[in-house]
């Protein structure tokens, strides 16, 4: 049964939901992989995310041939559908159980519909990772553990497309990355980024060479490592003295091992105006990547 919250911005302690996130963010991954392996590659891997909704999380329309088709996690009712332009639909529980059981029930619905479709079985972003067909180890699924993750990613969405509205230049849509569990947004600065190391497990480096070709200031929600999780915001290069600059709000920080600005999520819960002490992050932590780096403000900005 899934609680209802009598916060907007609903407690998510990362503690009492870790088996079920790790669990959680191996199913996205099979389903993010479905869709990147039926849609052509876009700048920075924009094809291959997912995206919040009033449900849960959607693939969005992936074409298969002639027929079209969407993955839909529903948060509210913990199932998996998926529908097709041709009015099929098939669904999935959410439920406790092996992610190598989960893979092969999600192939298994796609062959029925027609849209079979592989998949590289090995997840990618996690250090140890097992293969999809073979993890017996992840099985955990608290639904109201992810409801609740949902209906924060509903807030920070919101919010994340007030930051991103601001901005005239190349900006990312609001999306869910599933290699690492984390929404994100990012802003271009229009010019060309030297070669990323790159260094990602199960990731080649041309991943990140695709992921990182141009100067971006990227910020996010990483549901880890601890507390309620963080958001974050980092950039790429990393412009001199990025990392000594003064950060707004008074409750974010730089953290060297990470490399990263970051808010606890749990200081915008708590606020009087969650909106307005996430903004403050997300402005902060662009106008010093953005004026370090030199970026033609004026002509990138509403």
């Amino acid at each position: 049964m899934t609680s209802k919250t009598n916060s907007a911005w609903p407690e998510i302690p990362v503690a009492e939901w870790t088996d079920t996130r790790d669990t959680f963010q191996l199913m996205t991954q099979i389903v993010g992989k479905v869709r990147m392996v039926n849609t052509p590659r876009m700048s920075h891997w924009w094809n291959v995310t997912l995206y919040v909704t009033a449900r849960g999380l959607t693939t969005a329309l992936i074409p298969h041939g002639s027929t079209s088709f969407q993955m839909d996690f529903d948060l509210i009712d913990h199932q998996l559908v998926v529908s097709t332009t041709s009015g099929e639909k098939r669904s999935l529980k959410l439920e406790s159980r092996p992610v190598a059981d989960f893979y092969r029930d999600v192939m298994a619905m796609l062959d029925d519909l027609g849209l079979s479709t592989e998949i590289w079985e090995m997840p990618v972003e996690i250090p140890g990772a097992i293969a999809f067909d073979e993890d017996r180890e992840h099985v955990a699924y608290d639904p109201d553990a992810v409801h609740r993750f949902w209906l924060a990613l509903v807030q920070i969405d919101r919010v994340f497309e007030i930051f991103r509205a601001r901005f005239i230049g190349k900006v990312s849509p609001s999306h869910f990355f599933w290699g690492a569990a984390d929404l994100a947004v990012t802003r271009f600065s229009g010019r060309e980024a030297p070669k990323h190391p790159g260094g990602a497990p199960n990731c080649g480096p041309e991943v990140m060479w695709e992921a990182y070709s141009h100067e971006v200031s990227s910020a996010g929600y990483w549901p880890g490592p601890d507390g309620e999780g963080y958001f974050y915001s980092y950039a790429y290069p990393e412009p001199e003295g990025f990392t000594a600059a003064p950060v707004a709000p008074s409750s974010a920080y730089f953290d060297a091992g990470l490399g990263e600005f970051l808010l606890p999520y749990t200081a915008v819960r708590e606020a009087d105006d969650p909106d307005a002490v996430l903004l403050d992050f997300l402005q902060s932590t662009y106008e010093i990547a953005a004026d370090l780096g030199g970026w033609d403000r004026k002509s990138l900005e509403r």
